[in-house]
């Protein structure tokens, strides 16, 4: 039997992955009833940094 797939196919698909970024997003909440904050994190894979502010984690 045949190798269906090669090294150079497995690089390619390494590369296309290795553009994202995984970054942990922490966001503070406050609580409407007693006032205390809670904290809610999320991973998320981003292209660039600057879409971090972008994120909001509330509708998760």
């Amino acid at each position: 039997m045949a190798k269906q797939q090669t090294f150079g196919d497995k690089l390619k698909k390494k590369k296309q992955t290795d553009e994202l970024i995984s970054v942990r997003v922490v966001q503070g909440l406050q609580s409407e009833l007693r006032g205390t904050v809670r904290f809610v994190d999320l991973m998320v894979k981003v292209k660039d940094l600057n879409e971090l502010e972008k994120i909001d984690i509330t509708k998760f």
